[in-house]
């Protein structure tokens, strides 16, 4: 199997021998699998953002186009590149479009400014930006253009302009700073040769705070572990083909991006629809549009959506019609149950409580589970070979019904941060387990509760984030 980039920790050998005995791990890397699911699903719609529907044969086909532009321009496999993108349909094809050049998207969140850009930048060192030229009142070109002055890897920014506007670096300009502007929609070449990649190799970057304001840090996932999670995922909350999945959280996270998120939901031909924001009358409106199937929520979220639902309650015509609707996700953080139950009733479908950092791992209730069960947050791991652990303070395993944190290894979960020895240290076990920070008691029943978090530095901002 080829090595993981420098500065990953990889899973020891025995353990790599047991997730492919085990068939979760399966060698195919994540663009190999959207050339499989346009083969399958080809006239099906993937993306739907606005009035713009793409089928999955265009999908691929812009992917192949974008990924011979990359190459042409001479991003080279095992580069770093930072894609900071709203949820468009241009986010999706670019991630796919640099893994399939062999290039690493470091995933980060549109909402980061300068200071956090250019540590990634330079954590990464990243070759490459793709941003919007501008979003919400913020110049993503100035920034950009900022941090490439500060030397020495970002050399080339790729620009998403919005309709009627232009950007003063657009059109195949360089700076003083000998850093080359693209339209991000020019990145255009006829289709070239597939390149030999290995499914154990870092896919993208997920981006993960860190604490006491320290920088963020970068969390390797591998085509193995992640195509494998959201995969399984996908099988817990039974989607299928007539699935369509409204991505309301940003899809640089991992709970919209792999849980299932958009890529479970195209691994099963559904269809996605992007939403750049989660504000209640948009994506409510879009629910009854697209009749979305499956979505997910962080608890500021659900309680938003619940505000506007409960206001027309009493006004039956200005109610949108959720009824496709069959199961809403809540992550991010433990709800009030009474905010879950409010949901449930509004909307008319199940709730499924998720906890899941950037790093892995992966805990859900099932569609199928009683009420009371999903009231209270109780989760399973999403693995069979999830290894999961509750610790006292000095790491001695704690009785079921007692408090303790919750720390786990497993075939989708990192064995550490990308070059972060000081905080892998702090972060994870000798024995390779990632201690999440999470305060969780496990039930007579087998089930985690998750209670609240452990305070202070060692403990893991992320786990309290999809």
């Amino acid at each position: 199997m080829t090595s993981m980039l420098d500065g990953c920790t990889p899973w020891p050998e025995g353990f790599v021998d047991r997730y492919w005995a085990a068939g979760h791990w399966r060698g195919t890397t994540l663009d190999s699998l959207l050339r499989g699911w346009a083969l399958q699903h080809g006239p099906r719609t993937a993306l739907v953002s606005g009035g713009t529907r793409i089928t999955y044969a265009a999908l691929n086909r812009r992917v192949d186009r974008m990924a011979a532009g990359f190459r042409l321009l001479a991003l080279r496999p095992g580069q770093r590149v930072v894609v900071q993108l709203p949820n468009v349909p241009e986010f999706v094809v670019t991630v796919f479009a640099l893994m399939r050049a062999g290039v690493v998207p470091v995933l980060c969140p549109v909402s980061h400014r300068t200071p956090e850009v250019a540590h990634l930048v330079q954590l990464a060192q990243a070759v490459g930006y793709v941003g919007p030229s501008a979003y919400g009142g913020f110049d993503h070109t100035a920034m950009a253009a900022d941090i490439a002055a500060r030397g020495p890897f970002l050399r080339r920014v790729f620009t998403l302009e919005a309709p009627g506007t232009s950007s003063p670096y657009g059109g195949y300009t360089t700076d003083p700073a000998g850093c080359h502007y693209f339209p991000l929609g020019s990145v255009d070449a006829p289709p070239a040769p597939a390149l030999p990649l290995s499914a154990g190799q870092v896919a993208f970057f997920l981006v993960s705070a860190a604490t006491d304001g320290a920088p963020p840090l970068l969390v390797p996932r591998t085509h193995n572990d992640y195509a494998y999670q959201a995969g399984a995922c996908a099988e817990v909350v039974s989607l299928t083909e007539d699935d369509v999945y409204l991505a309301a959280l940003p899809a640089d996270s991992g709970f919209a991006l792999g849980s299932p998120g958009v890529i479970g939901t195209l691994s099963v031909g559904g269809t996605v629809v992007l939403a750049e924001t989660s504000d209640p009358a948009a994506c409510l409106a879009a629910v009854a549009r697209e009749r979305v199937t499956v979505t997910s929520v962080v608890p500021a979220v659900a309680r938003r959506w619940l505000e506007v639902l409960e206001a027309h309650e009493a006004h039956e015509a200005a109610r949108a019609d959720l009824s496709s609707v069959r199961l809403v996700q809540i992550g991010g953080d433990t709800p009030h149950p009474a905010t879950a139950e409010r949901l449930a009733s509004a909307v008319g479908c199940r709730i499924q409580q998720v906890f899941g950092p950037a790093e892995g791992p992966l805990a859900l209730t099932r569609p199928a589970d009683p009420e009371e069960t999903v009231l209270t947050a109780q989760v399973r791991p999403l693995s069979p070979d999830d290894e999961i652990r509750i610790v006292d303070a000095d790491g001695r395993d704690v009785p079921d019904g007692e408090p303790g944190e919750l720390i786990a290894r497993g075939p989708y979960t990192v064995r550490g941060y990308y070059r972060a020895p000081e905080q892998n240290a702090r972060s994870f076990t000798g024995d390779g387990y990632f201690r999440t920070g999470a305060l969780v008691h496990r039930t007579a029943g087998g089930d985690l509760v998750v209670t609240g978090r452990r305070t202070g530095r060692e403990a893991p901002e992320a786990a309290s984030t999809l």
